[in-house]
């Protein structure tokens, strides 16, 4: 159990210093877009930082496997979402972003809902499940990810307005948390395969299942998705709320799907149930604009004369 908890915190660092390094790189790049995903790609491939930040983020999935093997997937949110108070740290010291004092009072409040979540769990009562029926896995993965792929849309369509209010990056963060969700699914999904079996067996096994084909499609177009999204909203809010979004759908959707019981003691019950409904309400009071534009660091050097 402690070496899934020592692989959380290492996934909570990786990702925390992938997503900065990325939006430091992305601040000093001409401005991407979904619609051309070929032009982003070649820009961001060219950017030594931004592959540093995208191997971190890429380790940081690896450590994934190791939590999901040893933790319950509800306890294993709980930690993950830690990982916002470095994230803000990060983006304060080396992006210069600066939160609102309501934006503070929400990122303590997610603190506190799934901190509830947490101690909603109790060593040896909490089972790890290994398995999850395929079609159901389906019915639940699939209309996510048309649902992410729709809202982000809608954003992009909504910013294109001339007069609308810049914004916080809210929905981005919505839309990219639910194919984040998806893919964490699939990786509890890939780790599952790899328990039990010889390297032959996993191997078909998994490739029988629908994660790693959940995988591809969540890796491409959360990639392209969420460049986009941080080269245009800061990282100290849109990050917070992906994750938010990411480990309330695993925690409840996955907790289902792999048949991971909930508590039957009352009072762990009404702690994870509380802490749910806290965030979720936490999440869809966040101001949806920013008060002005702000300029992106390095801006000043792609200007023109």
């Amino acid at each position: 159990m402690w070496w899934g908890v020592a692989a959380a915190l290492l996934a909570n660092a990786l990702y925390s210093v992938g997503f900065v390094l990325e939006k430091r790189a992305l601040t000093s790049l001409p401005q991407v877009t979904v619609r051309q995903p070929v032009r982003l790609l070649g820009l961001v491939l060219r950017s030594p930082l931004w592959i540093g930040g995208s191997l971190a983020l890429a380790s940081g999935f690896a450590a994934q496997l190791a939590v999901y093997r040893t933790l319950p997937i509800a306890a294993a949110q709980g930690i993950f979402v830690s990982g916002l108070v470095l994230l803000v740290l990060l983006s304060s010291r080396l992006l210069g972003e600066e939160t609102t004092g309501r934006e503070r009072y929400a990122l303590g409040a997610i603190l506190a809902a799934l901190l509830m979540v947490v101690l909603s769990l109790r060593e040896g009562a909490d089972t790890v499940s290994q398995e999850a029926p395929y079609p159901l896995v389906l019915v639940v993965c699939v209309p996510s990810l048309a649902a992410g792929v729709w809202l982000y849309n809608a954003a992009e369509r909504r910013s294109r307005h001339r007069h609308r209010a810049p914004t916080t990056g809210v929905e981005y963060g919505v839309a990219v948390g639910l194919l984040y969700g998806v893919s964490s699914l699939a990786i509890k999904g890939v780790s599952s395969q790899l328990t039990g079996h010889g390297l032959g067996g996993a191997i078909v096994g998994l490739l029988r299942s629908p994660y790693p084909y959940l995988l591809l499609f969540t890796g491409a177009f959360g990639l392209v998705m969420s460049q986009a999204a941080l080269q245009r909203c800061r990282a100290s809010l849109i990050v917070p709320v992906c994750t938010t979004v990411t480990c309330l759908y695993t925690a409840v959707l996955g907790t289902l799907s792999f048949g991971e019981a909930l508590p039957q003691d009352p009072l762990r019950l009404a702690l994870r149930l509380a802490g749910i409904v806290l965030a979720v309400a936490v999440l869809l009071s966040m101001p949806k604009h920013d008060r002005a534009p702000r300029e992106p660091i390095g801006a000043r050097e792609l200007t023109p004369p």
